[in-house]
C-alpha cells in the first residue's frame, strides 16, 4: 500500500531523544571500495579509504610511496567506485565490509529507532545510501535487528496509527520505509558536486543543515510532547557525530564551535579507536 503522507509529517514525528550522525567509510564500515592512483609508470594504483584519508593533503602535489609504487597523482577518474557509476557495488560491499568502530553506536541508534544522518565524502546518490542501510536492517547485519526497530518505533506516540487515513493496514514494512527513507537524512557531499579529496567544508555544511533539521524537531516536541506517559520532555537536544579522519574532524569542530547553539558532540574513531574528539 502507499502511505499517505502529511506535508512537513516528517518533521513531526521523533522516535526517540537522542541523535546520530555518522562517517561511512572507516567509521561505520571498512569498504573494500578503492580510489585509482596513478603511479611514475602510468599503472593505476588502487588505495583504500583509511590509507587515502592519511595521503590525501600529499596526493598531486609531491611523489610518495605507497605499496612500493612512486605515487604521482590521480588517475582518470579516480573516484569513479565512490559515485553513482559505483552505486550496486557500494549496496554489495556494504553487506560484506567489515564492522567499524562507530557500528555499535548504529546498531544502537537503528535498534532503538533514532534519527541520524549519514554524512560522507562519497558521491554515491542518497537514494542508493538509504537503500542500502535499508539492506542492512532487512538482513539484520552485525546485530541490527529489524524486529526491534519496529518495537521501538510502535512504542513511541503509537507511530503507526498515524500514517495513514485507513492505518488499520500499515504494516511493519510500512513503518520500516518510513523510519528510513522520511525520517533520516543522507548527505553524500559529493554527489553532483563537491570535491571527494577534500570535503571538509561540505561535511560541515550537511552538519549544519542536519543539526537544524533535529532543532526543529526539538522545538515540536518542546510545544506539544510526543510521549503520553513522558512529561520530562522539554530538553537541549544533542547529537553525537563520529568520523575517522583527522582533518574533517579538525574542521568540523573550528566550524561548530563559532555557533554559541552547537548542538554537536565529535567523536574521533581514527585508529580503529572512538573516543570525544580534541585536537
Amino acid at each position: 500500500m502507499k502511505i499517505k503522507i502529511v506535508e512537513g509529517f516528517e518533521e513531526e514525528l521523533t522516535p526517540d531523544m537522542k541523535y546520530y550522525a555518522f562517517d561511512w567509510d572507516d567509521n561505520l564500515l571498512f569498504m573494500p571500495t578503492k580510489i585509482i592512483l596513478m603511479d611514475d609508470k602510468g599503472n593505476e594504483v588502487p588505495m583504500g579509504t583509511e590509507d587515502f584519508a592519511e595521503h590525501r593533503s600529499k596526493i598531486g602535489k609531491e611523489n610518495f610511496d605507497f605499496n612500493g609504487k612512486t605515487i604521482v597523482g590521480f588517475a582518470n577518474n579516480p573516484f569513479r567506485n565512490f559515485s553513482t557509476e559505483g552505486d550496486k557495488k557500494f549496496m554489495v560491499d556494504a553487506i560484506l565490509a567489515k564492522t567499524g568502530p562507530a557500528w555499535d553506536d548504529f546498531v544502537e541508534c537503528i535498534n532503538g529507532g533514532s534519527i541520524f544522518s549519514i554524512i560522507t565524502a562519497r558521491g554515491h546518490s542518497p537514494e542508493t545510501i538509504a537503500k542500502t542501510v535499508k539492506k542492512l536492517i532487512d538482513g539484520n547485519i552485525n546485530g541490527l535487528s529489524k524486529k526491534q526497530l519496529v518495537k521501538s518505533l510502535k512504542k513511541y506516540n503509537e507511530l503507526a496509527n498515524r500514517f495513514s487515513e485507513k492505518n488499520e493496514n500499515v504494516t511493519d514494512e510500512d513503518i520500516v520505509n518510513f523510519y528510513v527513507f522520511k525520517l533520516n537524512k543522507y548527505y553524500p557531499v559529493t554527489h553532483g558536486s563537491g570535491s571527494a579529496q577534500n570535503p571538509e567544508q561540505s561535511k560541515v555544511d550537511a552538519m549544519k543543515e542536519f543539526q537544524e533539521y533535529v532543532k526543529r524537531i526539538s522545538r515540536m516536541i518542546n510545544v506539544e510532547p510526543m510521549f503520553k506517559d513522558d512529561v520530562s520532555n522539554r530538553f537541549v537536544p544533542r547529537i553525537g557525530f563520529s568520523d575517522d579522519d583527522l582533518k574533517n574532524l579538525k574542521t568540523m569542530k573550528s566550524e561548530l564551535e563559532k555557533d554559541p547553539e552547537n548542538i554537536v558532540q565529535i567523536y574521533s574513531t581514527h585508529g580503529g579507536v572512538k573516543k570525544k574528539y580534541s585536537e
